[in-house]
């Protein structure tokens, strides 16, 4: 029987080593919660058991009933009708079934009916639906709008919404781009109108690209203020599906064909303020954009397991001229160089989702702190989530770009494995190829993760993830590429320097993806580095991707230094158009 958790012994090895107690205890307040609920744990190894039943649960019916109805879901697509939007067939039997198990709930507190489980699991159960359905983790995955409700919204609002979600009762969406407002969210036009009441408000535009805007619940970001055309003038809203929401078509994509992207039109939608005005890009957007890069992080290891696997399983069972292409150098590269790609973007992306974790940690404590005026442990508390905030800044934005353009990378090979029949649709690479590409598009493309995540580093946040990690007490074996890691954290301080003392923008611009690149070779050179010291058998993977990785920080270095600028200079005439770059 198929159980996509049980099978994948990287990622439980992951669950049983990375260190995260401290995350552990606080979301359990001390497991304090056990007298009050039968099935809280008693501590740390009890919820990591508890994570490990749930997980192989919802492994179980990744494999046995989700993956199975993939290529069914693919073909039949959403549905536009009078009545509003109709999933497929088997995405609605799905979201029923992980209803029924109580799986829509994966981070929500307890008292609402959750599974009060940190992002860490969460991301696991992401990648593991993932891999069986991709369409289907961009309904699963949307859990993040009742962690915004949770962590922002008024006690009313989060007994009114959040059993409804736990209970898999409705789905949500994230309505924020629009036609001429995509990454630039804070061009934002859609008008909340005020009500009569001091929480009643209305909804009035049009939202594009809406991944399931056909959900019952929506966490609108929308113009609030008239004194301010920027980010400041923006809010936050939940409004409920209705006769005032219209969907008025559904996109036509090249995959992901199950997941309906809608766009919506707003017609005096009654709606209610999330938190404070004026915040709603500012503060609770973009916490909400860290859930969402980590979501997508973890579909795209989901597609890139699903391809490997094929790609791994021909590979042993097709023969040419007598033995198994599997034996061919050629492609056993292919081969290896997917499957270190894979642990190392699972390596990052959990690595990300565990810092996310205690940042929220320390950010719920100081809250609680400052209810309770205890100034003392609100500045105990402070610089933690200073530090974990800078941190995750950087990390967000690093794993969804490395993790989906790995999963670009790894569908494609996985074809080039299978030669034409992967080209074709007796085979499901196919579909994952055309679910992949989207991944390093949506909730921001790659190159806007760059230049998010490239300032983290020009500003020393790599510092913190080397200071995380031991620096020397390696065994021999280990020494060696530990020596490698750190000639590469000097390559990305060397850049770092260069960069600066160029003192030009657009070469900065120019050449952040370099460094972006470098700070995710020494990063994942760090984490893979620990999982072998920890695990003898991870040791090959660490020395293939420390010894490349090495040689890829010297060449982007040198690109560096050179700080070539015929990009630039030469725009108009390479590209035969008139301008030149900046005009």
């Amino acid at each position: 029987m198929a159980n996509y958790f049980r099978d994948n012994e990287d990622i439980r090895f992951l669950l049983r080593s990375i260190p995260f107690t401290d995350v552990i205890q606080h979301w359990e307040q001390n497991f304090t919660q056990a007298s009050e609920y039968d099935y809280a744990p008693a501590d740390a190894a009890d919820a990591i058991d508890n994570y490990e039943r749930v997980l192989d649960m919802l492994g179980h019916l990744a494999g046995e009933f989700i993956a199975p109805r993939a290529k069914d879901v693919d073909l039949e697509g959403p549905k536009l009708s009078d009545k509003g939007v109709d999933y497929a067939r088997g995405m609605a039997e799905a979201l029923r079934r992980l209803g029924k198990a109580d799986l829509m709930g994966f981070t929500l507190p307890r008292r609402f009916g959750g599974l009060n489980f940190p992002g860490l699991v969460y991301s696991m159960a992401i990648e593991i639906i993932s891999r069986a359905d991709s369409a289907l983790m961009n309904i699963f995955g949307l859990q993040g709008i009742a962690e915004t409700i949770n962590e922002f919204a008024s006690e009313e609002l989060k007994k009114e919404y959040l059993p409804r979600f736990c209970s898999g009762v409705v789905t949500a969406a994230m309505a924020l781009t629009e036609p001429d407002a995509g990454s630039d969210l804070q061009a934002v036009q859609c008008k909340a109108i005020p009500g009569e009441t001091e929480n009643q408000w209305y909804l009035k535009g049009v939202k594009r690209f809406i991944t399931n805007g056909c959900g019952e619940v929506l966490l609108v970001l929308a113009r609030s203020e008239t004194d301010a055309d920027d980010g400041r003038g923006l809010s936050l809203f939940v409004a409920e599906r209705g006769p005032t929401i219209r969907v008025r078509r559904l996109e036509d994509k090249l995959g992901i064909h199950g997941s309906p992207t809608c766009e919506l039109q707003f017609n005096m939608t009654p709606a209610r303020l999330i938190g404070e005005r004026r915040l709603g890009l500012i503060r609770y957007a973009m916490a909400m954009m860290n859930g969402a890069r980590l979501g997508i992080a973890g579909q795209s290891l989901g597609i890139a397991e699903a391809a490997y696997r094929d790609a791994l399983d021909y590979a042993y069972s097709r023969e040419q001229f007598g033995r198994p292409i599997k034996d061919f150098p050629a492609v056993a590269e292919l081969l290896v160089n997917m499957r270190v790609e894979i642990e190392a973007a699972r390596a990052l992306t959990y690595f990300a989702a565990v810092i996310v974790d205690r940042a929220r940690t320390f950010y719920n404590t100081m809250e609680k702190a400052k209810q309770a005026g205890d100034n003392d442990k609100l500045k105990e508390a402070r610089p933690g989530f200073r530090k974990h905030e800078k941190l995750a800044k950087l990390l967000t934005p690093m794993c969804k770009y490395y993790a989906s353009e790995m999963c670009n990378r790894v569908t494609y090979d996985s074809i080039q494995v299978l030669g034409g029949s992967g080209y074709m649709r007796d085979y499901k690479l196919e579909r994952l190829y055309r679910d992949a590409r989207i991944t390093s598009i949506y909730e921001g493309t790659s190159q806007l993760q760059i230049a998010m995540g490239v300032t983290g580093v020009l500003s020393g946040t790599m510092e913190s993830i080397r200071e995380s990690f031991p620096s020397d007490g390696y065994p021999p074996e280990l020494a060696e590429l530990a020596a490698k890691v750190q000639a590469s954290y000097d390559c990305v301080t060397k850049a770092v320097e260069r960069l600066k003392s160029v003192g030009d923008n657009q070469v900065m611009d120019l050449y952040a993806r370099n460094l972006f690149d470098m700070a995710i070779d020494v990063t994942c050179g760090y984490l893979l580095l620990w999982q072998a010291s920890v695990k003898d058998a991870k040791l090959p993977v660490a020395r293939k991707w420390i010894v490349e990785s090495d040689i890829r920080s010297e060449m982007n270095l040198k690109a560096i230094e050179t700080a070539d600028k015929t990009t630039l200079t030469h725009f108009a005439q390479i590209t035969g158009t008139p301008q030149p770059i900046g005009t």
